[in-house]
C-alpha cells in the first residue's frame, strides 16, 4: 500500500529583525490558517546588542519582545493547535525557554516548550559574543518530542523553516532536494514583509493603499520541498514572481547558497505565477553541506562620535571648507592628539532658489572614530559648539553634539561542525545531541552559467536611469555588501546580462571602484548578484559608511544613467531630463 503524502505545511511568518511589528504575532495567528509560526530576531548587530545587554544582567541575553508578544500569543497559538518556533533566545535560550514557562503558568495556557542551545562558543580574548549558527535538526526534535513552543540561539534563518518542515515530513539528513527547497521558502520568509512588497524597487506599479501595511508571509510546504510563497487572505502587501525574486537575491551571493543542512542550489530555483499572490518554488536542488559553520563573533572596536552640520544658501563648498579648516585646528588645539580617523562628507541636498529654507541647506557629515573615549569625546563635541559664533554664516548643527559612543565589530570565522555540541533540550529535560552530518563537501563556486545571446546593439538608445528597466536589492553580510539586479522579461535579461558587467559596475558605483567585485549569473531567476568585498568596513555595528548596512546601494544601482535600447523602455514612463 502506497504511504498518505502529508498534507503541506503552512508555515508563516511574524518578525525579520529585533523591533519588527509588535502586532504581527497576532495577526499571522487570527488572520488564517497556520500550522507552524515562526520569528526570526537575530542579526549580526543584535548579536552585540543582546551581549552588552547581558553584561548588565547576566539573566537576559534574549529577545525580551517576544516574551511580550506571547502574552496573547499563546493562548492564541494553543487555541488554534500552532507550534511556535523563534530564535529570540539569543544569548541565552534556555533562559527564555524558562521565562516562557513561567508565562504560559501565568497566563494559564498549557503548554509544552523545549529549546534549542550549543550555539555558544568559546569567546576569544578581545569578544564579547562567539556563536555558531546551527541547522535545523535540533529544532527537528524539539517538535517531535511534542514541543508547542521551540526557543533557539543562533541558528540560520533558514533553520526556522527546515527544522518543523523536516518534522512534519519526516525528512532525513539525505533528503537534499527537500531539504533545498525548504531552505529556499525560509530564507524568503526570514525577513518577513520584503517577501510581499516591502523595500521593493517596483512599489510605485502598486495602489499605495495596498502598501500601507503589508501582511506577513507564509509558505505552504510539500512533501518533495516544493513550495508556494503567500499571505493571509485580506492582508496589504504583494506577492508576486518580482518580490520573491527580490528576497532571493538578499544577502546571497553565488549559485551554491550553504547551510549546516544543505547547500541549496540557486541557480536551480524555478519560480512561476500560482495566483493572486501566490508563487511557486521549485526544481531546488541540494548538495551535501560544508563540513565547517560559519561562527559569528562581535567586539567592541572602539568609540565614534558624529556631528552633521547645516549649510544653507549660497557658497556651500566655501562653508564646508571653512568649518573643515576650523574644525581641524580646534582639534589640534584641543587635545593631546585627533582622533585617529576623521571623515567628512558633504551632501549637496540644496536646492538653488528654494521655497523653504530646508530644501536651500546641504548637509556636512563629521563622523570619528578612535579607541580612547576620551579622543572622540569631549575634544570633538566641544570643537563643534565653540565655532557656534565663528564660522560660516548661518552656521547650526542637526542636534547638540553627544560625548561619543562604542561601535561594534562583527566577525566571521568558520568553525569545524564536529566541534560544536548542537543540543535539543526537549520539553521532559531530556537532551539529545545532533549528530554533525555524515558527508559533506567543500563549497566551491560553480562554472559560470552561458549567457543568453546579446540583444542586438545595433538599434537606437536612450540615457536613462537603470531603474526603469531593472530592479535592486541590497544588504551587507559583515563588512561585504550584496547587489542582487533583476529584470522581469527575457530581452531585458539579454541585455542586462552582457550590460552590467563587473567593469560597467564599478563605473556606475565609484565607490566600489577599488574594491573586489565579484558577479554571480543566475538565467532561472534572470538575476545577476554582486558581492563587493570591504564596501562596509567593518560591518554594521562599526557604523563606518553613511548606509552602513549598504541597504539603498540597489537603489543608488538604479537610479545611475546608461544608454538602454529603446525598445526595452516601451510603456515605461521616461524621466523629463535625458542628461
Amino acid at each position: 500500500m502506497i504511504a498518505p503524502v502529508p498534507a503541506p505545511l503552512r508555515i508563516g511568518n511574524a518578525s525579520g529583525f529585533y523591533g519588527d511589528r509588535f502586532d504581527a504575532l497576532r495577526e499571522m495567528l487570527t488572520g488564517g490558517p497556520l500550522d507552524v509560526l515562526t520569528g526570526d530576531y537575530l542579526a549580526e548587530l543584535t548579536m552585540l546588542i543582546l551581549g552588552r545587554s547581558r553584561l548588565k544582567d547576566p539573566e537576559k541575553g534574549y529577545a525580551t519582545t517576544f516574551l511580550r508578544q506571547l502574552e496573547e500569543g499563546l493562548g492564541l497559538a494553543h487555541e488554534r493547535g500552532v507550534k511556535i518556533v523563534a530564535n529570540a533566545g539569543g544569548l541565552n535560550p534556555a533562559g527564555l525557554a524558562d521565562a516562557v514557562r513561567t508565562l504560559a503558568a501565568k497566563v494559564g495556557v498549557p503548554v509544552t516548550v523545549a529549546h534549542v542551545e550549543g550555539d555558544s562558543l568559546p569567546v576569544p580574548d578581545g569578544f564579547l559574543t562567539a556563536n555558531a549558527y546551527l541547522g535545523g535538526s535540533g529544532i527537528t526534535a524539539c517538535l517531535r518530542a511534542g514541543a508547542d513552543v521551540v526557543v533557539t540561539g543562533r541558528v540560520t534563518d533558514a533553520a526556522l523553516v527546515t527544522g518543523p518542515a523536516a518534522a512534519h515530513f519526516g525528512w532525513g539528513p539525505d533528503d537534499l532536494d527537500a531539504l533545498a527547497g525548504a531552505v529556499v521558502a525560509g530564507h524568503v520568509l526570514e525577513c518577513g514583509t520584503q517577501a510581499t512588497g516591502g523595500n521593493h524597487a517596483f512599489f510605485g506599479e502598486h495602489d499605495p493603499a495596498r502598501l500601507r501595511r503589508p501582511g506577513f508571509p507564509l509558505a505552504e510546504i510539500h512533501a518533495d520541498g516544493s513550495s508556494v510563497i503567500t499571505k493571509h487572505d485580506g492582508t496589504g502587501g504583494v506577492v508576486d514572481l518580482s518580490t520573491v525574486t527580490a528576497q532571493l537575491l538578499y544577502e546571497t551571493g553565488g549559485a551554491r547558497y550553504a547551510g549546516p543542512d544543505v547547500t541549496a542550489r540557486l541557480d536551480t530555483v524555478r519560480l512561476t505565477a500560482d495566483g493572486p499572490d501566490r508563487v511557486r518554488i521549485d526544481g531546488v536542488r541540494g548538495e551535501a553541506p560544508p563540513p565547517t559553520l560559519k561562527a559569528g563573533l562581535t567586539r567592541l572596536g572602539g568609540w565614534r562620535n558624529e556631528v552633521v552640520f547645516v549649510l544653507t544658501g549660497l557658497d556651500i563648498k566655501a562653508k564646508a571648507d571653512l568649518v573643515k579648516a576650523q574644525f581641524a585646528d580646534a582639534l589640534e588645539r584641543g587635545g593631546p592628539r585627533p582622533p585617529a580617523e576623521v571623515r567628512w562628507e558633504l551632501a549637496r541636498t540644496d536646492h538653488p532658489d528654494a521655497d523653504t529654507e530646508e530644501r536651500a541647506s546641504a548637509l556636512l557629515r563629521l563622523v570619528v572614530r578612535d579607541q580612547d573615549a576620551e579622543a572622540v569625546g569631549r575634544a570633538v563635541s566641544g570643537a563643534a559648539v565653540e565655532l557656534a559664533l565663528g564660522s560660516y554664516p548661518g552656521f547650526h548643527v542637526t542636534a547638540p553634539p553627544g560625548k561619543g559612543a562604542p561601535y561594534g565589530v562583527f566577525e566571521a570565522r568558520p568553525v569545524p561542525a564536529g566541534d560544536v555540541e548542537h543540543t535539543a533540550v526537549l520539553p521532559d529535560g531530556r537532551r539529545l545531541v545532533m549528530e554533525p552530518p555524515g558527508l559533506t563537501q567543500e563549497l566551491a563556486e560553480v562554472e559560470e552559467p552561458p549567457l543568453p545571446d546579446p540583444y542586438p546593439s545595433t538599434g537606437p538608445t536612450r540615457r536613462v536611469p537603470l531603474g526603469l528597466v531593472a530592479g535592486a536589492r541590497s544588504g551587507d553580510k559583515g563588512g561585504d555588501a550584496n547587489v542582487g539586479v533583476w529584470v522581469r522579461g527575457e530581452d531585458a535579461w539579454r541585455w542586462l546580462a552582457h550590460e552590467l558587467t563587473v567593469e560597467r559596475f564599478r563605473e556606475l558605483l565609484p565607490e566600489a571602484a577599488d574594491l573586489t567585485v565579484v558577479r554571480h549569473v543566475l538565467p532561472n531567476l534572470r538575476a545577476l548578484n554582486f558581492t563587493v568585498h570591504g564596501l562596509l568596513g567593518e560591518g554594521v555595528a562599526a557604523q563606518a559608511r553613511f548606509d552602513p548596512q549598504a541597504k539603498a546601494v540597489g537603489e543608488w544601482l538604479r537610479s545611475r544613467w546608461l544608454p538602454v535600447p529603446v525598445p526595452l523602455l516601451e510603456g515605461v514612463p521616461l524621466p523629463e531630463v535625458t542628461a
